[in-house]
């Protein structure tokens, strides 16, 4: 069983969440983290966040800290998600370059900010649930 891992930021930044909005044209919009694959040569999952952030909102982040880690098993693929925690330092989209802003048909993949508190992490409506859950649970404690 071949096994991918992939690494998922949870962005503060100035009081609010960070999160994706994504979409292509001709259906409906929803919104997820931002991250994606661990690379071969990404030292390691804390690299792969960071590379992963710059990619895809041209932003840097402070510490991370991994709060959560999700196992999908697949027949082929078993895929590990790891969910980590950092505050935005800076962000300027015009530094973004990841592979998915070259692709003409990507629509919309735009950073959209939400209070930080479980009421707007409801209306999200994240996934995984496991994520979902554990934000609606703990989002109020990480504005302090």
């Amino acid at each position: 069983m071949k096994v991918r891992h992939n690494v998922r930021a949870v962005l503060v930044d100035d009081g609010q969440l960070v999160f994706l909005r994504r979409g292509w044209p001709g259906g409906g919009s929803y919104y997820t983290t931002v991250g994606g694959g661990v690379e071969a040569d990404d030292a390691d999952l804390e690299a792969a966040l960071r590379r992963e952030v710059m990619e895809e909102i041209g932003a840097t982040i402070g510490p991370a800290t991994e709060f959560l880690t999700v196992t999908e098993p697949g027949e082929k693929v078993t895929v590990v998600q790891h969910f980590f925690r950092a505050h935005v330092l800076d962000m300027d989209l015009d530094r973004r370059s990841g592979p998915e802003l070259d692709d003409p048909d990507i629509g919309d993949f735009s950073p959209v900010r939400v209070a930080l508190d479980a009421s707007a992490v409801r209306a999200l409506e994240l996934q995984p649930p496991e994520l979902d859950d554990c934000l609606r649970e703990h989002v109020g404690s990480w504005g302090a």
